[in-house]
């Protein structure tokens, strides 16, 4: 969005600020300003001057000799140009003046260029008559201006006066970053609401009062809207008798400074109501409309169209058009047809200013490859009331400017319109949000500046329909804020538990279990979430399994990624065997991430979403390793209970010897185990693999970092060793939990140091000897006091049918 100082000023006739003032105020108040260019950089002493007298030069047969009238003086310049004459108006620089450019279409010079007096063949020339490209600018922004030669001036130019200030020149054109929920600031009364706010002055909207005809627009034109949904309201207005022509200087030079070409003063108004109000508005020529009937509807699939660039483009049933009786004359908000386009012959023109629906008009641009500055705004999603306020404004420039006669009436077609929003206010909140203390009344007084009134008797803020960013109380403070000034904002602490400097407690959780994973050896790695239905039966899982149902991705990349995981194996065994197949003799990897679980299908509520903790590896280590890794990780976050291994796990892809389901206080937290030869010759793994699984909501149950100090023991341990014949059917597991209930108060420690089986035992039975601590806080240890607790505990085993082995 670009704009011109002196348009602004339009409607902020207070505003008096240099450049650099208004950039910084305007960016810090939110209206960002990307850079200003200063239309006058670069031009110095060019005055008006009028041509007395020419003559050929005695020595060149292309250059003439002009004396040339500056109002209190004359002087003489020599000159190549061939299209002056006697009488001309035109911009002089004199001796020491400066000129932005030349002919030569290249980049403009940084400091412009010098002018000094000199002699052509001989000749001396005291200055220079200048063309629009030495002014900075090119033909195409001067529709009267030359191709090539000396810009002449209009005769009510005043011979002597500063060309600058009469081609308006003397002026800065801002450039700004409008983002996109900001519709408002898309036009030039946006941005000046926003200016007369930010530097607290009177703002003032320009009065329409559009002069009319005594006769009724339904005599004229006539409109249906079949297509409600991508049109929700559709403005009509007639203006007859058209005479086309230049438009006026003041709007040919706003048009200039916001880089739009003037052309004639039937399309500069539309293009100036655009600027002005930000709405874009088209223009048909009602001898061209057939049935003199509008219809907003569809296309039909196939259609083909030639817009007014002369190119043909091909329709789908998605694109809003608008249409005649017989056929159609324009594709809704992005550009008019070849067939109803304004000519120099035009005598009735009909205006259009609607609202049509934002998503569907940058969809339909996108689909042709056409995107305009109408599409542009319409699909950032207009306000419909500000469709009538310009289409009344540009009738009354046609009127006002003599362009032609008004007829009376406006046809509107609307569907329902969104009413005012309202929000509550509340100063208290609006402080505590912005750790300000802002008076009541300071917020009222900017509410005021930016047209948003205030009920007093139900505390409610009226947000004005262009406001459509304004929704909640948060919108609100934003307004408080910037224009209170950040810059003013006192610095404070965040309240509230951040500032303690404490992670949330699952992410400490899980900064921890890294720390042990990777000090044992693994490395991390990440997998995907979308996966193949085949993974299913590479993990051999049975049909009906609940992990088969899976998600199904609305629009997958395909079908190895159609599904969303369910399980977290399949990532990493494509790992492993990645590895293994390049030859890594020894890895171990882990991966946190997530699993989705459907509460049904299909999907009525978003999914459960776990995180799990999943290991694997292969070479160095076994199932034991594996399950020491567990235990060590479990312990560093205050599970310090017994882990409980289950071989009854029953899980179809880990080998049915060897795996287990691992609890916690008597709750499943996950599983390990040695991975099934069958799956792992799916996946191409050529050793034996060890996976382990955790289930972390789970885990976080039981998870604490509290810690309690005990001292060093004062007094020594009594150890007793036992070796006991098994039954194989009977796990390490039951044997510890009986010496865990059984060794009481005085119990330390037990560990496992011996397992055998051999010819020396018999058949289906097995040697195993455990060490076992005791130890008092308060007094050494007694021989009757150790006797008593391995007498619970031995009772307990034979109960087993475990024996001491002789």
């Amino acid at each position: 969005m670009n704009t011109a100082l002196s348009w602004i000023k339009e409607y902020v006739p207070e505003l008096e600020v240099s450049a650099q003032e208004y950039t910084d105020a305007m960016t810090m108040s939110g209206t960002k300003v990307e850079t200003y260019e200063q239309l006058d950089k670069n031009l110095e002493l060019i005055f008006i001057g009028q041509i007395t007298a020419i003559e050929r030069h005695p020595d060149a047969d292309k250059l003439i000799v002009c004396q040339v009238n500056l109002g209190d003086h004359s002087i003489q310049i020599v000159t190549g140009a061939s299209n002056v004459a006697v009488g001309d108006k035109v911009p002089v620089v004199v001796d020491g003046g400066k000129v932005a450019g030349g002919h030569d279409g290249g980049p403009l010079p940084e400091k412009g260029i010098k002018i000094k007096n000199g002699k052509l063949r001989g000749v001396e020339s005291f200055g220079m008559m200048c063309s629009v490209e030495e002014l900075g600018w090119d033909q195409a922004m001067f529709p009267n201006a030359p191709e090539e030669g000396i810009y002449i001036l209009p005769e009510d130019a005043t011979v002597g006066s500063d060309a600058i200030e009469f081609l308006g020149l003397h002026d800065t054109v801002f450039e700004y970053e409008v983002t996109s929920n900001r519709v408002d600031c898309y036009s030039v009364l946006g941005i000046a609401r926003e200016a007369a706010a930010t530097f607290r002055k009177p703002f003032y909207a320009p009065k329409v009062a559009v002069s009319e005809l005594n006769e009724k627009i339904e005599d004229y034109i006539s409109v249906e809207v079949k297509d409600s949904d991508l049109c929700s309201r559709y403005c009509a207005r007639v203006c007859k008798n058209i005479k086309i022509g230049p438009s006026p200087d003041w709007m040919q030079k706003r048009l200039r400074a916001s880089g739009i070409r003037p052309i004639n003063n039937l399309v500069d108004i539309t293009n100036y109501v655009m600027e002005e109000y930000g709405q874009p508005m088209h223009a048909f020529d009602l001898d061209t409309i057939k049935g003199n009937k509008i219809i907003v509807k569809r296309a039909d699939e196939g259609d083909v169209f030639q817009t007014l660039d002369g190119q043909d483009r091909n329709l789908d049933h998605e694109i809003l058009m608008i249409c005649d009786q017989e056929k159609q004359i324009g594709i809704a908000g992005i550009m008019g047809g070849e067939n109803s386009k304004i000519t120099d012959t035009v005598k009735t023109v009909v205006f259009e200013s609607a609202c049509f629906h934002g998503p569907n008009i940058r969809k339909s641009a996108k689909r042709l490859g056409l995107r305009t500055d109408a599409s542009g705004k319409f699909e950032k999603g207009l306000d419909p009331y500000n469709a009538e306020a310009a289409i009344n404004r540009a009738c009354q420039l046609i009127s006002d400017l003599g362009c032609g006669d008004v007829v009376g009436g406006m046809i509107d077609v609307k569907s329902a319109l969104k009413e005012k929003n309202e929000i509550v206010f509340d100063a208290e909140k609006i402080n505590k949000l912005l750790g300000t203390s802002i008076p009541e009344e300071d917020m009222l007084k900017t509410f005021e500046m930016l047209e948003i009134k205030y009920d007093q008797d139900t505390n409610l803020l009226m947000i004005p329909t262009f406001r459509q960013d304004l929704e909640g109380l948060a919108d609100i403070a934003e307004e408080v804020a910037r224009f209170f000034g950040y810059d003013n904002i006192p610095t404070t602490l965040p309240s509230g538990e951040a500032t303690t400097g404490k992670l949330p407690f699952k992410v400490r959780v899980e900064e921890k279990i890294r720390d042990i994973v990777e000090f044992s050896g693994f490395s991390q790695g990440m997998c995907y979430s979308f996966e193949s239905p085949k993974v299913f039966d590479k993990l051999l899982l049975p049909q009906g399994d609940v992990l088969r149902n899976a998600i199904t991705i609305t629009n997958p990349l395909g079908e190895d990624y159609s599904i969303m995981r369910t399980v977290a194996l399949n990532g990493m065994l494509t790992s492993l065997a990645t590895n293994y197949n390049r030859r890594n003799k020894d890895v171990r990897l882990y991966e946190l991430g997530n699993v989705y679980l459907a509460d049904q299908l299909p999907l009525t509520k978003l999914p459960d979403e776990r995180m799990q903790l999943t290991l694997g590896m292969y070479g160095e280590g076994d199932f034991f390793t594996l399950k020491g890794v567990v235990e060590e990780m479990l312990e560093s976050i205050g599970m310090k209970g017994k882990l409980v291994c289950n071989p009854e796990s029953g899980k179809a892809f880990l080998h049915p010897g060897r795996q287990a389901n691992m609890s916690y206080q008597n709750q499943v937290i996950g599983y390990l185990g040695e991975v099934h030869p069958e799956v792992a010759d799916q996946y191409d793994i050529g050793t034996k693999a060890y996976v382990a699984v955790l289930d972390l909501p789970t885990v976080l149950q039981f998870a604490s970092f509290d810690r309690k100090y005990v001292g060093v023991a004062k007094y020594p341990a009594v150890n007793r060793d036992i070796s006991m014949v098994v039954p194989k059917s009977i796990l390490a597991g039951q044997i510890e939990e009986v010496i865990e209930k059984r060794g009481g108060k005085l119990l330390e420690a037990f560990s496992l140091f011996d397992l055998y089986e051999g010819s020396q035992i018999e058949k289906g039975f097995k040697s195993i000897a455990y060490t076992i601590s005791f130890r008092a806080q308060d007094r050494t240890l007694e021989e009757n006091d150790v006797n008593a607790a391995m007498k619970k505990i031995l009772n307990g085993l034979e109960e087993m049918g475990i024996e001491l082995r002789k």
